[in-house]
């Protein structure tokens, strides 16, 4: 089946989340990606989100995270509080799955600010619980569109860190869990090196070259010695994805190909 480099990324993504773990679920991107999970290698997945659900399994994507589909096809739902303090504070997230904006070289994510934060050029959606997740949460993915704009040398507003400055920063600043452990765009898969903690690129996709990698990333980006290439999207991914988004369009009312 012929599939678009969008359907790649959160496939690619998707297959990142272990069956049966504990994640906490950002709108947008990572949530197409951890439902789609759910929906095939990952059944037994355990989806929470900010507003309190927790074991969603909504037939369509959420708009928001107090879309009532959320809530209506949860195992519980708790308070936002009890989210924070007890699941994700209390060391019960194993994953914690982000969009961004901008993303840099140790994957430290923006999503408040293009430009001057006084004076942007583009005023984001904002933190929400971002910034929490990211410090909290055992290991982050961040899943986001690849270009020189998004993947940049310094962020114009740190939002949510990951690894810092690298090497230990993380560790140094307090914050627990291994931060960031894969950044999935429509190229490539980056992993952190060992030690520096820089992002680097360990897996390309299919008919994707390293010149597209390097021209759509604004720091000089390295390859991991063994590059792997990613498994292209099977029939049955693809379907369910499709499925899902068509589901997704009739329910919000959008043309296909918007969910």
């Amino acid at each position: 089946m012929a599939y678009s480099t969008n359907e790649m990324m959160t496939v690619a993504a998707a297959r990142r989340l272990k069956n049966g773990s504990v994640c906490f679920v950002g709108i947008g991107l990572p949530s197409k990606a951890a439902n789609l999970a759910r929906l095939t290698s990952s059944p037994d997945v355990v989806l929470i989100y900010e507003s309190g659900p927790i074991g969603a399994k909504p037939t369509v994507l959420p708009l928001s995270i107090g879309d009532g589909e959320l809530a209506e096809t949860a195992d519980t739902v708790v308070p936002t509080g009890e989210i924070f303090r007890y699941w994700l504070q209390g060391g019960r997230i194993d994953v914690g799955f982000l969009g961004a904006a901008q993303v840099d070289r140790f994957g430290n994510i923006n999503t408040t600010v293009v430009g001057d934060y006084h004076q942007p050029k583009v005023r984001l959606p904002g933190a929400g619980g971002a910034p929490e997740i990211a410090g909290s949460a055992k290991s982050v993915l961040i899943i986001l569109k690849q270009s020189s704009r998004s993947f940049v040398e310094k962020l114009d507003f740190i939002t949510s860190v990951g690894h810092g400055e690298g090497g230990d920063s993380r560790q140094r600043l307090g914050l627990p869990g291994a931060g960031p452990v894969g950044i999935i765009t429509d190229l490539c898969i980056m992993e952190p090196e060992a030690g520096t903690h820089e992002f680097v690129v360990t897996a390309l996709h299919p008919g994707v070259t390293r010149e597209q990698v390097v021209a759509a990333t604004g720091w000089p980006v390295r390859f991991a010695e063994q590059v792997e290439h990613t498994a292209a999207p099977t029939e049955v991914e693809l379907t369910a994805l499709r499925d899902l988004e068509a589901r997704t369009a009739v329910a919000h009312g959008q043309a296909p190909g918007e969910a």
